[in-house]
């Protein structure tokens, strides 16, 4: 990360503490989350440390249960950096809401987990769920941004909006 980068991502964590975030709205916290991650990123061409930093920001910004990625490597979507309780380590094309989002390449909103047929229920606890979707330069999906809540339709337009413009930052 650059020295100026370094600055901007303490001023907003400085700026946003948990309680500032806790007063905001949705749509404030994403803004500042993007600025945020436009920040921590820029520069930085090592896939692994961009989405390690990004699941960070996400998860500690928003306070989702579990919030991670899958890379597709060798036929296969592959754990990447999470924040969160343990999870699916391999999922399959067109398996679950990931492999869905893989093969239809589009992000998947499901309010209710329990009404997702095929979903992988990696933990109980689990709800609801959004997956975005990540394009290599080629246009190929490379990997997905999945993220669970422990509440019922907790994903909504603004989130799928936000996390989207998120995902297209991300060079993988």
């Amino acid at each position: 990360m650059q020295k100026e980068n370094m600055f901007l991502f303490v001023f907003f964590r400085t700026f946003a503490s948990q309680k500032q975030l806790k007063s905001m709205s949705k749509i404030e916290k994403y803004k500042l989350l993007t600025e945020q991650i436009r920040a921590l990123i820029e520069g930085e061409t090592d896939s692994v440390a961009v989405m390690a930093n990004v699941c960070a920001a996400i998860h500690e910004t928003m306070g989702f249960w579990w919030t991670g990625f899958y890379r597709v490597k060798d036929g296969q979507m592959v754990l990447g950096p999470f924040q969160g309780p343990v999870a699916c380590m391999h999922i399959g094309y067109g398996k679950g809401v990931c492999g869905t989002a893989w093969k239809e390449q589009r992000t998947i909103v499901v309010p209710d987990v329990e009404l997702f047929p095929g979903h992988i229920a990696c933990s109980s606890l689990s709800r609801s769920e959004i997956v975005v979707p990540i394009f290599s330069k080629s246009g190929q999906v490379a990997a997905v941004l999945d993220i669970d809540s422990k509440e019922l339709s907790n994903f909504d337009d603004t989130d799928q909006q936000c996390l989207e413009e998120i995902c297209k930052m991300l060079s993988l």
